[in-house]
């Protein structure tokens, strides 16, 4: 049903596209541009007419098509639903095995250079940071001026 319902709206769509390029401009014709008299391709003034028919009769087709294709779309459930259902299905994996009683836990130690190699050199300390001036108490005196209040 979604696949006719979807070529019938995209028929209809290049039908309208067509009808409306038919479609006499303001100042000229179709007629013109076959070698004929200006407004006389399907007659006096049976033209507008019909043409204006058909342009109705493929935009209510496309409409009512458009209506439908979206309320099929919007009564099926979401993709998104789906995969939210699909992680609640999925178990999280189990934990990590606790190390064996009879085993030691792995302690890292520190790096020993092999026979024949130099210890690499250790990063310099770090700098105590530097200290700050103390900031004015709010009763004593500015540099050389009076206390302020």
């Amino acid at each position: 049903m979604v696949i006719f319902l979807t070529v019938l709206h995209v028929l209809a769509a290049l039908f309208m596209i067509l009808v409306v390029l038919l479609q006499p401009g303001k100042g000229a014709g179709m007629g013109a541009a076959f070698g004929g008299a200006s407004q006389t391709v399907f007659g006096g003034g049976g033209s507008l007419t019909f043409l204006g028919k058909l342009t109705a009769g493929a935009a209510t087709v496309f409409m009512i098509t458009s209506i439908s294709l979206a309320y099929i779309a919007s009564s099926h459930q979401s993709v998104v639903d789906d995969v939210a259902q699909e992680e609640q299905a999925v178990q999280p994996p189990a934990a990590p095995a606790a190390p064996a009683e009879d085993q030691p836990a792995v302690q890292p130690a520190e790096a020993v250079p092999a026979e024949g190699t130099t210890a690499p050199a250790e990063p310099p300390a770090a700098e105590p940071p530097a200290e700050q001036a103390p900031a004015p108490a709010e009763n004593q005196p500015a540099e050389g001026g009076a206390p302020q209040p």
